[in-house]
């Protein structure tokens, strides 16, 4: 029995070692991959903008106040309401019955079923 346990320790022994190995493999392959990627270069370049002053807050709050009109009054009075005019269609694909009709059956809507209908007037199920 000793040598059947010895062995399968050897065995555990020798599986850790080819991973140790694989791991030192890996670690400097990518090690050898990040030395060979390039150094980024960004496509946009962006303007010098130290010599451009910055803007002062405090300054243009201060233009601000000053070149703005009166607050308009609070209470502003509605527009009466006129009724509705005439009601005019929209250029564009009728959506009436005939049309509808003149679909092949594959493209028309299912007529629902009271079954259906139902469910749905109760909101889901009971």
């Amino acid at each position: 029995m000793g040598g059947k346990v010895s062995s399968k320790m050897a065995t555990v022994g020798r599986v850790v070692q080819v991973r140790l190995s694989n791991w030192v493999i890996y670690r400097s392959a990518t090690t050898l991959v990040t030395q060979a990627v390039k150094p980024h270069a960004p496509l946009i370049k962006f303007p010098n903008r130290e010599g451009v002053p910055r803007p002062n807050v405090q300054e243009a709050l201060k233009t601000l106040a000053v070149s703005s009109p009166s607050p308009p009054p609070l209470v502003v009075p509605l527009p009466l309401s006129r009724p509705p005019g005439p009601f005019t269609r929209l250029p564009g694909t009728p959506d009436s019955l005939a049309t509808v009709k003149e679909l092949p059956e594959r493209y028309r809507r299912r007529a629902l079923e009271a079954e259906e209908m139902d469910y749905i007037q109760r909101g889901g199920p009971e």
